[in-house]
């Protein structure tokens, strides 16, 4: 599988572009961030849980699973403080890929990737020729399972970032383990069914950079479309200085302000359908901004690929049905890298579609 077009780096358009942005990138009227304002002025902000005290007398404290709990049937999103991931670790994953994002193209053109895996250096999702793009540039890697972790496909510049990535990553897969043993309890399942369902420790962890460019015309496109996550649950270390990333909330658009040093925990479509929909993913897009680029690091806490992913038995009955059929995350991945975000109506497209 190819590209359907050349691919054209946004950060090079950047560079050139003083007061307009090439057709490929305006969004349609109704999906433009200026067609209706979010609730950005508000004290409205998705819930901030501190994780410090998740254990008291060596017990898991009620108050902090409450809370994680009222925020997955919510919200969707919800930050995380006090999580044992060190903040210095924090800023230099994210200075370092900042630091690969200015190392000339012909470096970064050496990692360019394919739509078969994505892994690599890229700028578009999706194989729909003549698609309307986001105004974004990407890193993807795998890391967990090991078989798909290749150092070589991870930048060698800078020197230090295949290190301190590595490292980033443990402390990501330690964290999700902690977060699906909480809603596993949450649902009123076993503490590890969540994981379990996951693979146990054979579960998928990959990561997305997200680099997006100074924008002359903010108004007219979005950094990344709208959509829920496909995977499990994404674990989002986002810019502190630049907000961009928009939830959905009812009919409103909220702008998260991100909390000192916090990772953003949002549901995806996997534990949607492992909780038959208790606990929704919830559509969100990021916007872009004419002064000031932004960089952040999504990791996707995933089931392993070719297991089957079902609703829970011990959640169903005669009268709360199962809502979706069984479907490898396989199965499902293969539908969204076709087609691209496509808002929310990728769960319910893809479960329709032929298999």
């Amino acid at each position: 599988m190819n590209w359907p077009e050349p691919i054209v780096r946004v950060q090079a358009l950047s560079e050139v572009s003083a007061d307009t942005i090439p057709d490929r990138y305006v969004k349609p009227l109704e999906a433009r961030p200026s067609f209706k304002k979010a609730e950005a002025v508000s004290e409205v902000n998705i819930p901030l849980i501190d994780l410090g005290g998740l254990y008291e007398g060596g017990e898991l404290s009620e108050t902090t699973v409450a809370r994680v709990s009222e925020a997955c049937r919510e919200w969707g999103f919800f930050q995380v403080v006090n999580h044992g991931v060190r903040p210095e670790l924090m800023d230099l994953a994210q200075e370092v890929w900042r630091q690969f994002f200015h190392e000339p193209m012909e470096v970064k053109q050496a990692y360019a990737n394919s739509p078969t895996t994505y892994e690599g250096y890229g700028s578009r999702l999706g194989v729909e020729k003549g698609a309307i793009l986001d105004w974004s540039d990407y890193y993807f890697l795998h890391y967990l399972p090991c078989n798909l972790r290749d150092f070589n496909k991870w930048p060698s510049l800078p020197i230090s970032l295949r290190e301190v990535i590595d490292e980033y990553s443990r402390e990501i897969a330690r964290l999700g383990g902690v977060l699906l043993k909480i809603m596993s309890i949450n649902l009123g399942l076993s503490e590890d069914f969540l994981q379990k369902s996951f693979g146990g420790d054979d579960i998928g962890a990959c990561l997305r950079v997200n680099f997006y460019p100074k924008c002359p015309r903010p108004d007219l496109t979005l950094g990344l479309s709208s959509h829920s996550d496909p995977g499990g649950m994404t674990f989002l270390l986002p810019d502190q200085n630049v907000p961009g990333l928009q939830v959905r909330r009812g009919d409103d658009w909220v702008t998260v302000r991100p909390a000192p040093h916090a990772f953003i925990v949002n549901i995806g479509d996997q534990i949607q359908v492992l909780s038959n929909a208790i606990y929704k993913s919830v559509e969100h897009r990021v916007i872009v901004n004419s002064a000031q680029e932004r960089i952040s690091l999504a990791y996707f806490y995933n089931p392993k690929s070719d297991l089957l992913i079902q609703p829970a038995k011990e959640l169903l009955a005669p009268d709360k049905p199962a809502l979706y059929p069984a479907m490898t995350f396989d199965q499902y991945r293969l539908y969204i890298r076709t087609k691209g975000p496509k808002g929310k109506s990728q769960l319910g497209d893809s479960l329709k579609s032929p298999r």
